[in-house]
């Protein structure tokens, strides 16, 4: 069983930024693609940034393309998601993800395993 634990949250001015960890126990990620996904209230979750198993690969939403910089260290079995310029739009409960394959589409179903989330504030 997979256990992912993400951290780094918390409350920020708009124009700062955050560096999220998500840490993975229980499996080796290595070969698998890792994903961030975030849901602010009231809205569907919504895809982020995914890094495809070597860390060679990676895709952003559009909204973060720019700002947002995915990373891992597969000897920690940890990925990280680097924002910076957030917006008062992207305050959402961050919440990380393992794929099914060494890459993995922005379709949420194409992930198996999800951390409990960690939540991002950003203040006007």
């Amino acid at each position: 069983q997979v256990q992912l634990v993400e951290s780094g949250g918390g409350l920020v001015q708009a124009g700062g930024s955050l560096r999220l960890s998500c840490a993975a126990s229980g499996r080796t990620l290595r070969r698998f693609a890792m994903g961030w996904f975030r849901q602010a209230p009231g809205k569907e979750r919504e895809f982020v940034a995914v890094i495809s198993w070597s860390g060679g690969n990676t895709y952003y939403a559009d909204s973060v393309k720019g700002r947002f910089a995915i990373s891992r260290d597969n000897a920690k079995n940890t990925v990280y998601l680097q924002m910076n310029s957030l917006k008062p739009e992207d305050t959402a409960v961050y919440t990380c993800a393992v794929g099914g394959s060494s890459w993995s589409s922005q379709d949420p179903d194409e992930y198996d395993y999800w951390g409990q989330g960690t939540q991002v504030t950003v203040s006007s």
